[in-house]
């Protein structure tokens, strides 16, 4: 199994979205954040389907750090129940993949 993760969050704001990246990179549970939106989603809820404008966040972690993300992400978000979904990195450029595992090192060894 690959040791790299790419994790899937949905935030109601920019703002809001922002805040998780920031916090995710700074207590090294997440490599890198990307922030793609606004989009559009349309789920269940309550017996209905719901249409709202959310915004994507893409962040890379290693495997062994996805239940650090998860906690941080989960204190940060203002939804009951956020999308969090992790899916395997089978493949890139080894060069990143390996700065992944660095820069997601409980202790890393640069700053």
């Amino acid at each position: 199994m690959t040791p790299y993760l790419e994790v899937h969050v949905t935030a109601g704001t920019r703002e809001e979205a922002e805040k998780i990246c920031g916090a995710a990179v700074r207590g090294r549970a997440a490599a890198c954040a990307q922030i793609v939106g606004p989009i559009s989603s349309v789920y269940w809820r309550e017996g209905k389907v719901q249409r709202d404008e959310e915004f994507l966040i893409l962040m890379k972690t290693g495997k062994d750090r996805l239940d650090d993300l998860i906690a941080l992400v989960k204190a940060e978000h203002s939804y009951e129940t956020p999308e969090i979904v992790a899916i395997p990195i089978e493949g890139g450029l080894a060069d990143y993949l390996t700065w992944i595992k660095a820069e997601t090192a409980e202790s890393p060894s640069v700053g």
